[in-house]
């Protein structure tokens, strides 16, 4: 690779063409092998497991997990082992199968949309882990219980071969001996000093990921940060030190890096980082490793671990301002969470306070309590559902209701009945996984696996799609044919059907006569407000059934632009079938005119209290509006804004459409170009087309 190259790629491409020149912290060394990572180079180098499952295990009619524990045995045995001399960590998540979200060398799904229990394995280390399995098969628990817990003995086994394989490789490769000693005891037993935390939890996460999970992280400042004050306070370690051994965590991220590009991007494996907030007693996590991992980020732009900063209202001008820092180079990088509202309406929907202040996030951005959570979501369409009360979908008369009252009675039907088919419905089918099952708390107590009642909290979320497009929809048909009477509501479903063929100049009018959501009109936001209400009063009428929770959520995740946007129909709002319309809990591109400010205000003018899963607010806003001082203090002052206002996540972009659309011409040039995508980034290049088609679709915000 040539200098040049490893220059771009080092300095995260981005932010070299927004301006902003990355600050050099780290050594030409760790900065040569992140180039490295970000090239793909690793990614490209992993492999096909060359072994498999015995035909001769099966004689024996083994159980679901006593299969998926035999595949976690063979990986730790046999999958390819990589260990560079420069590294100052050990461990890789090295098969193929692994980025196919299932447990290689089965048929079974693997996990995601979660945050497993690092923070307990990483406090007792896997021996106690390893006696409380024992503890509980001392008890004679009945079949069903001993069949789990003899495969999680097993996946124990598996994690001490693979780390002993290892160290057996390091020390023959040359590997320096502080990494190997780092390296020696730990997860066996719990670390002692920040270099043997780094590096535990390390090997706890990248095994779970060599076994085909994809787990988040959790509050990595909140694990690591008690170790390092302990070294500082003891001079065993300085902030430098400590940010090359983090950048080197960082970077080891960056292995699934590859040539080929995944659709939605390389980076989408739901292994996001949650930093800052409180702890469950109320305290101020944010501590060196909070300011460490930010200093990473903004040298090397690695985006694989997507990050999630907990803000309060007492949240620090500095932090705010380191954080602003990163995001205006662009990415979307860092995303924040507003804790305090978050706090207050999990403790409402009924978990203990402390465990509400310990929230985190299931790999994307979804809320829940990490290590002791299933969690699934359910998407739906309410745009489709309101098409379907318009008779959008058939040939035949098309109804008129006779008032507005009435059409809006029959979408909350056609809505109460859609909920009731998900909420009395399954989830995604039980799978074996005694591994992720070894890491959520109370899996080993109760002898239940992870997707068999084991973990504390199984929760299933209805999450809704399209409010904005069908309350932008609702209001225009309230006005033109209840209010003014212009057309009969059977005509406008007339022109609808016929996707506004013939009727461009009343298209037109109306896409430029109303102030859709977005714009802090109270008309709109009311109009949303009221379908959001709805929404939530029904999901809240059942917040349990069967055992599991169901927490009210609004999301899309990209379905805008895949799974709805098939049924979907022209809108009364003046879209065309096809168009690719509203986000998340976000504006319809292009409907937005009135700056970022107006955004969060009609974002926040529901009450997110209802919304026990949360929802996203993604804006992109423009580079040159964020340049100096100026541009630096208003969007600290955005943020808090978004707080004050009560909103729930906030994940700003900071990108310009012409250089979006001069990567999507030159990929070549922009190799590690990372945008928002949602709940994740991802770089831009590796996108397919209509993934690209939407980031550019966004509207683009002023300062």
């Amino acid at each position: 690779m040539t200098t040049d190259i490893q220059a771009t790629l080092c300095d995260g491409a981005f932010g070299v063409v927004t301006g902003y020149d990355a600050p050099r912290r780290l050594s030409a060394a760790t900065r040569a092998l992140a180039a490295r990572y970000l090239s793909g180079e690793i990614g490209r180098s992993m492999q096909p497991a060359g072994f498999g499952i015995d035909p001769a295990f099966f004689l024996t009619i083994p159980t679901q997990n006593g299969v998926a524990a035999e595949a976690v045995r063979l990986m730790a045995a046999h999958a390819p082992l990589r260990v560079l001399p420069e590294e100052r960590l050990l461990g890789a998540a090295t098969l193929v199968e692994a980025t196919w979200h299932k447990i290689p060398l089965t048929d079974y799904n693997s996990i995601s949309h979660t945050t497993l229990g690092f923070a307990k394995a990483l406090r007792v280390g896997l021996r106690d882990l390893r006696a409380e399995v024992d503890a509980r098969l001392a008890e004679n628990p009945d079949d069903d219980a001993r069949d789990l817990l003899a495969a999680m003995r097993v996946c124990l086994e598996a994690m001490a071969t693979w780390h002993a394989r290892y160290l057996e490789a390091a020390e023959a490769a040359g590997v320096s001996a502080d990494t190997l000693a780092a390296a020696r005891e730990v997860p066996e037993r719990p670390p002692t000093t920040f270099h043997e935390a780094l590096q535990s939890l390390w090997f706890l996460w990248v095994f779970q990921r060599l076994c085909g999970n994809w787990s988040g992280l959790g509050r990595v400042d909140q694990l690591l940060g008690p170790f390092l004050d302990a070294d500082l306070a003891a001079g065993r370690l300085t902030l430098d030190d400590a940010r090359e051994l983090l950048a080197h965590f960082w970077i080891k991220g960056c292995e699934w890096i590859t040539a080929e590009g995944r659709g939605s991007g390389d980076a989408q494996f739901y292994q996001n980082v949650v930093l800052a907030g409180c702890d469950e007693d109320g305290r101020e996590v944010a501590n060196a490793v909070t300011d460490l991992i930010l200093d990473v980020v903004e040298e090397l732009h690695i985006s694989d671990f997507p990050i999630a900063v907990r803000l309060s209202p007492h949240t620090p001008d500095a932090l705010l301002r380191r954080i602003a820092g990163v995001q205006r180079r662009g990415g979307g990088i860092v995303a924040v969470y507003n804790e305090e509202r978050i706090i207050r309406t999990l403790v409402d929907f009924g978990y203990p306070p402390h465990e509400a202040r310990d929230f985190a996030n299931d790999g994307c951005w979804e809320i829940l309590i990490p290590g002791k959570t299933k969690f699934g979501y359910q998407p739906f369409d309410t745009l489709q559902l309101l098409q379907d009360v318009l008779g959008m979908q058939t040939d035949g008369p098309a109804p008129d209701y006779p008032d507005f009252d009435a059409l809006y009675a029959a979408f909350t039907a056609r809505l109460a009945r859609k909920l009731t088919e998900l909420i009395n419905g399954g989830g995604y089918g039980k799978q074996p996984n005694p591994l992720a099952a070894l890491l959520v708390e109370d899996c080993i107590a109760r002898g239940r696996g992870y997707d068999d009642g084991g973990p504390r909290y199984t929760v299933l979320s209805p999450h809704a799609g399209g409010l904005a497009d069908t309350a932008d929809s609702l209001l225009v048909i309230r006005a033109l044919v209840y209010e003014e009477g212009r057309l009969t509501l059977p005509e406008l479903v007339s022109i609808l059907r016929e996707n506004w063929a013939q009727h461009e100049d009343l298209r037109r009018a109306v896409r430029t006569r109303f102030a859709f959501w977005g714009n802090d009109d109270d008309a709109s936001d009311a109009m949303v407000r009221r379908v959001f209400d709805t929404f939530t009063g029904l999901v809240a009428q059942a917040p349990a059934r069967y055992g599991t929770r169901r927490p009210a959520g609004i999301s899309t995740f990209g379905r805008e632009m895949s799974d709805f946007l098939p049924h979907r129909a022209a809108t009364a709002s003046g879209h065309i079938s096809g168009d690719i319309l509203a986000p998340n809990f976000s504006p319809t591109p292009g409907a937005d005119a009135q700056g970022p400010t107006a955004v969060i205000r009609s974002h926040c003018a529901v009450d997110f209290g209802r919304l026990p899963c949360g929802t996203a607010l993604d804006l992109k806003i423009l580079p040159a509006s964020l340049r100096g001082e100026e541009g630096l203090n208003a969007l600290v002052g955005l943020m808090r804004t978004f707080v004050e206002l009560g909103g729930v996540f906030l994940q700003l972009d900071v990108v310009d459409t012409a250089l979006l659309r001069d990567a999507q011409a030159h990929p070549d040039k922009y190799p590690n170009l990372a945008v928002r995508v949602s709940g994740w980034s991802a770089r831009f290049a590796t996108l397919t087309k209509e993934w690209q088609e939407l980031i550019i679709a966004r509207s683009e915000q002023r300062m």
